[in-house]
């Protein structure tokens, strides 16, 4: 995505790039609080977020998708950083990662149409969960890109009554790369 802002006449173009942060937390209460508090005051967006404890009782692993030019992620990254709850942290972004989001969708087809819902979740690997007098409840676990052609090709056939996403999870490629240090 590209944007912009006009200073002292002249118009800069500047590098908004989506991108997936991965942080070890301490499990802690206020570890995400703080995470969070961090993001708000300096006005910076998080698109979506993602916290639960991994296999390490102490240490829980947040993953946050946000916006911004790498000079504004360099510096995100240092502020957070200098959290004394934060263990370690990674932007995934440039390295090679497997993604992942988790979607529930409640669904309403005319005429109680199974075999179109049941169609077309097969084509993109869903899971009719229910199916309750024309109300279906979906699964799909996917990219970010395939929920959002996922919503748009049943959106031109039914109702799309809820969308409930979990946010990016996102794992590095090969040999570990975000462990407690």
């Amino acid at each position: 995505m590209r944007g912009g802002y006009r200073t002292g006449g002249d118009f800069q173009v500047t590098d908004s790039v989506r991108h997936i942060v991965s942080i070890l937390l301490q499990n802690e209460a206020g570890a995400l609080a703080r995470v969070a508090n961090l993001f708000s005051t300096r006005g910076y967006n998080i698109e979506s977020l993602n916290v639960a404890p991994t296999h390490d009782e102490t240490v829980s692993r947040l993953t946050l998708v946000t916006s911004g030019s790498e000079t504004v992620m360099d510096q995100i990254i240092k502020q957070l950083g200098k959290l004394v709850d934060v263990v370690n942290i990674i932007d995934m972004t440039d390295d090679e990662h497997i993604e992942r989001e988790l979607a529930l969708f409640k669904i309403q087809m005319p005429g109680d149409d199974w075999e179109l819902i049941a169609r077309t979740a097969s084509e993109f690997g869903a899971t009719v969960l229910d199916d309750h007098e024309g109300h279906f409840t979906v699964e799909l676990t996917g990219g970010s890109g395939e929920i959002d052609r996922f919503i748009a090709a049943i959106s031109k056939r039914g109702q799309m009554l809820a969308v409930v996403r979990s946010g990016a999870m996102a794992v590095a490629r090969g040999a570990p790369i975000l462990t407690p240090t």
